[in-house]
């Protein structure tokens, strides 16, 4: 029944590939890149404020769980992908992998809830969370996912990034570690220019 639901949804959304050049082109760059945004907004974050430093490496920490939490679900569970069935258009070549829960979405929606738990960066995030579900629903449409494996990627998004907060007290000293280095670099650098 589950299944079934799965690839219907699939099919409702993937439908639409090789219809629209445009569609298309939109669909497999996000599907692609759209994790380069995050990171870009990351940097920004870093840089922007010192106060904004413990947050962006809180979401860096929430990410790299999140993967974690993905590589141990896929040695234990395998789910083809669309294409390996085969079902559906597929607009972005990729290796015959399990296809649960979505790296991509994951990566995304991992940082993008952890933002979301801290009030100065509520915003950024609940933006970033829109985005994250769009590139997971282009991952979709371009063939890659199920929609199953985008909803897989929300529940290791919400997990990774209430663990990292849970633990925030506990990772202040590594923050302050490498905080404290980065300002030597950077000071270091300003004193060899000057």
């Amino acid at each position: 029944m589950f299944e079934q639901l799965n690839r219907n949804i699939f099919t409702a959304i993937n439908h639409f590939a090789g219809n629209s050049r445009i569609l298309d082109i939109l669909g497999i760059v996000t599907a692609k890149y759209l994790p380069v945004l995050f990171i870009i907004v990351l940097i920004y974050l870093w840089f922007r404020e010192d106060e904004n430093k413990p947050i962006t490496l809180y979401a860096i920490y929430s990410a790299v769980i999140g993967l974690i939490l993905n590589y141990i679900i896929t040695r234990i569970y395998f789910h083809p992908r669309p294409f390996m069935i085969p079902i559906g258009t597929l607009l972005v070549s990729h290796a015959n992998e399990t296809s649960f829960p979505s790296d991509h979405t994951t990566l995304m929606l991992s940082m993008a809830f952890l933002l979301f738990y801290f009030r100065k960066t509520r915003g950024t995030g609940a933006i970033l969370f829109f985005l994250g579900l769009a590139g997971g629903i282009s991952r979709v449409y371009c063939g890659l996912h199920f929609p199953f494996d985008i909803l897989g990627s929300l529940v290791v998004g919400i997990i990774s990034a209430g663990i990292i907060y849970l633990l925030k007290g506990s990772l202040k000293k590594f923050n302050t570690i490498i905080i404290t280095f980065y300002n030597k670099i950077v000071s270091s650098f300003k004193k060899y220019r000057a």
